[in-house]
């Protein structure tokens, strides 16, 4: 018996979808507050894209470039990685959604300053507050994960960051119809609205219960099996699904003794948690070394190199482009469990690789020529390597880590790949602008190496996870030392992740 029949021989059959299922339409009305959170990262990056196009922006802040633009972009990156491990502490302290609230009070602040600011630096500053709010936010997706139906869990957490482009899509539409506004409120209006998402999600999350692996972990077993009893089997007492989530999520703890003494250091002392963290960590570095972070904060540098220079140009193409990432985003959120993580990842990475092929050699052309045609052919070719970033770094970016650390290590296994992620993102920033000013399209040439670099290293070592619950994975990086279920790892000539599968007595 593997471990798909496990865990379908208790899930209970629902003649009904689950919106008209009222347990889950609760659960996953509450799950989809939490969703939001994404959408302010994603609001800001695009914010900032949007601004570089605003003369209104550009005189207030003097026309920054090079470095200085790379380091005004960058402060709220460097928010976030101060503040991460702090999070990831509250977080197994604390308790998820107290540590997720936090980040209210931080966005609050760096909003109200930013949009209110009198000088640049009041500007420049406040967006470490920013920064600092997302770092705190981050728990939300570690909650998602933990609270999640199980049959649910894979397409919500991949859902999860998909939102980074509703945030970046509104973004971009308030800075287009902001465009022509002879003030300031040009770029104060989008400034502002980047309260408005959060601030919808704060009802739910206000509601949300607390992750019940943290409160079985608190020794609150009691409180942890009514929040399953009520959101995943409808009230039912006698739920098996409920029994054996409990007996699961029990077995996992208990494998994990010293997981209330968790520390960083633990995240490299097993060979299993070693994998995890490498895993973590490339996946944090390449979902910005890929060449995505320079059509991310500098869509604006791009088009000026190609000769497209309107503001309403710009504008409108950032406004559709992330209109694009959310719908590709979402498609392969619902790929996820149909395709699979690893077929996912190497799909997105060749479509990546092919389409910058052609972005090179096209701005290129057009440097040589000034044919205008030529210029303008790079554009489609953008919204193809989006549709393959998309596909997987979007969905996969937080959903992967999540999934593969074990209870204890969760927070700080997501704070490293965000961690990983923000510090690629922070030299993207400040080194992108510079190389842009110094060799302009050739600059390509650096993401097409490390494209085949992130080919390779996917296609060796990423491990698929799908239709597996959070305590079954385990058994993919430790082996039978975490067998709580009935998997055991077996790496043939396959390559790694392949599983085989055999009775455990204990189940």
């Amino acid at each position: 018996m593997n471990a798909l029949t496990k865990i379908s021989q208790v899930l209970p059959t629902n003649p009904k979808p689950w919106w008209k299922t009222t347990h889950l339409l609760w659960l996953n009305s509450h799950l989809a507050s939490l969703i939001l959170f994404p959408s302010t990262f994603g609001y800001d990056i695009s914010l900032m894209n949007g601004l570089q196009s605003l003369p209104q922006w550009q005189e207030f802040m003097s026309h920054p470039t090079g470095s200085w633009l790379g380091f005004i972009n960058a402060l709220q990156s460097i928010g976030s990685i101060v503040f991460l491990p702090i999070q990831a502490w509250s977080a197994n302290r604390f308790g998820r959604k107290p540590t997720m609230l936090t980040g209210y009070l931080f966005m609050i602040l760096g909003v109200g300053l930013q949009a209110g600011s009198r000088n640049a630096n009041t500007f420049i500053y406040s967006r470490l507050l920013i920064g600092i709010a997302g770092a705190w936010f981050q728990c939300a997706v570690i909650l998602v994960t933990e609270l999640a139906y199980p049959s649910h869990r894979s397409l919500l957490t991949a859902i999860y960051m998909c939102q980074y482009y509703f945030g970046s899509s509104l973004s971009a539409w308030i800075a287009f119809g902001t465009r022509n506004i002879q003030s300031d409120w040009a770029w104060r209006i989008p400034v502002l609205v980047q309260i408005v998402l959060p601030l919808l999600a704060l009802p739910g999350a206000l509601c949300v219960s607390e992750s019940p692996r943290w409160l079985m972990k608190q020794d609150r077993l009691a409180d942890a099996r009514d929040i399953l009893v009520k959101f995943h089997a409808g009230g039912d007492e006698g739920s098996k699904l409920v029994a054996f989530e409990i007996e699961e999520i029990s077995r996992g703890l208990a494998l994990e003794s010293q997981a209330q003494k968790a520390r960083w250091v633990d995240c490299v002392k097993t060979p299993g948690n070693r994998y995890r963290c490498f895993l973590s960590v490339s996946l944090g570095f390449f979902a910005q070394w890929n060449g995505g972070g320079v059509v991310s904060y500098y869509l604006t540098l791009i088009l000026n190199t190609i000769g497209i220079t309107s503001t309403t140009d710009q504008t409108l193409i950032n406004a559709f482009l992330q209109v694009w990432n959310l719908i590709m985003s979402v498609v392969g959120a619902c790929l996820v469990d149909r395709a699979g993580r690893r077929a996912l990842f190497l799909i997105s990475t060749v479509i990546m690789l092919i389409s910058y092929i052609f972005i090179t050699a096209l701005s290129g052309s057009f440097t040589a020529t000034g044919a205008s045609a030529v210029g303008t052919a790079v554009i489609p070719f953008l919204f193809i390597y989006y549709a393959g970033y998309d596909i997987a770094f979007t969905p996969l970016l937080l959903a992967y880590p999540a999934e593969i650390w074990t209870f204890s290590l969760r927070a700080k296994g997501v704070a490293i790949s965000t961690m990983s992620n923000y510090m690629a993102l922070v030299f993207n920033q400040l080194i992108n602008p510079i190389a842009f000013e110094s060799i302009s399209w050739k600059y390509y040439f650096v993401f097409l190496g490390v494209l085949i670099v992130l080919l390779v290293t996917v296609w060796k070592t990423y491990p698929e996870t799908k239709g597996r619950s959070l305590e079954e994975i385990a058994v993919i990086f430790d082996g039978e030392g975490a067998s709580v279920t009935g998997v055991v790892v077996g790496v043939d000539e396959k390559g790694p992740g392949k599983m085989e599968h055999k009775e455990d007595a204990h189940i």
